[in-house]
Order: C-alpha cells, then sequence, then structure tokens
C-alpha cells in the first residue's frame, strides 16, 4: 500500500492532470458498483412487487462505465483546476492566512455554494442523457432530485470538506474527495432511485421557493 502511495504521488509530480483524471475515473467506477449494490439491497417500494426481490446481483458494466466517464471528463479534470483556482483566490485575492478559520471557512462555503450545486447538476443530468431520456425528462428529474440531494448532501459536505481544506495539501485534495464519493455515488443513486419518494416531497415543503411555486 506504502509503495502504492508513493507511486501516486510521483505520477502527481510528474502528470497531475492526467493523475487526477484517471484516478477520478477509476474511483467513480468503483463507486458505481457500490452503488448498483445498493440500489439492489434496498429495493424500491413503487418497483419492489414488479420485481423478484431475490434476483442476483449483477453488475451493469454499461453503467460503470458510464459513470467512469463522468469521472474521467468531468471530476478529473474539473476538480483538479478548481481546487486549485479556489486555493489561489483565497490565499491571493482575499488575502487570507491559510488554514485560518477564515481561510477554511471561505473555501467551505465557495465550495459548497457553487462546485457542489454544479456538480449536482452536471451528474444528474449527463445520467440522464446517458440514459437516453428526452430532455423534458431530464428537466424533470432534475427538479424531482436536485433539492432534496442538494439539502441533505449540504449537511455532510460542509463536514468533509473542513478536514480536506484544513489538512489535506492542494494537490491530494481531489483524491480526498472522490473517495468520499464512493459514498456519495451510492446516495445519488439511491436518490435517483427513490422517484417521487414522500421523503422528497417533506424536504422540498420546507423551501420557500417551492412553496412559492405551488402558491403560484
Amino acid at each position: 500500500m506504502l509503495k502504492l502511495w508513493k507511486w501516486y504521488q510521483k505520477c502527481m509530480i510528474i502528470h497531475p492532470v492526467k493523475t487526477q483524471v484517471i484516478s477520478s475515473g477509476v474511483i467513480w467506477g468503483v463507486g458505481d458498483i457500490a452503488a448498483q449494490f445498493v440500489t439492489h439491497s434496498i429495493p424500491n417500494k413503487t418497483i419492489s412487487k414488479f420485481k423478484d426481490d431475490n434476483k442476483e446481483f449483477k453488475i451493469n458494466w454499461k453503467r460503470v462505465a458510464t459513470t467512469s466517464l463522468f469521472g474521467l471528463g468531468f471530476v478529473g479534470p474539473v476538480g483538479h483546476y478548481w481546487y486549485e483556482y479556489l486555493d489561489r483566490f483565497i490565499r491571493l485575492k482575499l488575502l487570507l492566512k491559510p488554514n485560518s478559520f477564515r481561510f477554511v471557512a471561505s473555501k467551505v462555503a465557495i465550495d459548497g455554494l457553487i462546485f457542489g450545486p454544479f456538480d449536482l447538476l452536471m451528474f444528474f443530468t449527463y445520467m440522464g442523457f446517458c440514459n437516453g431520456k428526452s430532455v423534458p425528462q431530464i428537466k424533470e428529474d432534475v427538479k424531482r432530485d436536485f433539492l432534496p440531494a442538494f439539502v441533505l448532501e449540504g449537511g455532510i459536505w460542509p463536514i468533509v470538506q473542513v478536514g480536506n481544506f484544513r489538512f489535506i495539501p492542494v494537490r491530494y485534495q481531489l483524491l480526498y474527495v472522490n473517495f468520499f464519493c464512493l459514498l456519495d455515488s451510492c446516495f445519488l443513486s439511491w436518490v435517483e432511485q427513490q422517484e417521487d419518494a414522500q421523503w422528497k416531497q417533506w424536504v422540498k415543503s420546507f423551501l420557500p421557493l417551492e412553496e412559492h411555486k405551488r402558491q403560484g
């Protein structure tokens, strides 16, 4: 394991972007396999009566490849430049002392309010197109899944990112995030599977925007 880590560090020095891209693709692919297992193990009540709950678990390799490509094409390159830019912006533009409370808090806030929603939007849109859905269908899926996922993740990712921005060097921050994405991909797959579950409506009922739309 130590040799693998040293090899990864060497790759990060020689080919930082390429290393981030490949590692993101691999980790997201593994994460999707875990997500498929979670989806199989926790059946959706709305469709459980139409399928055999004892059906043997089989990996959907097409979906693994699709999710892995999201890691390769979006998370890897965009995440690499995002964390580097965010660090420079906080240090050079806002002139905050590295690892100070304001430094970490600013990073967490900007990451959560800009990159977090953008990442979710890209994920749901990309997966929709890859599943052969039309633009109107994708819009409905995003309306259904985006806000509940964003609200629930908003209670988890800030804690994860505090540790990331406080203790992890910038060059390894995306790797740190990607490992947590193993769990996050399971969560997002579960969210997508739940369709119009009551808990989604309950979460959205607390949002003034949704209430205003219903009244309008």
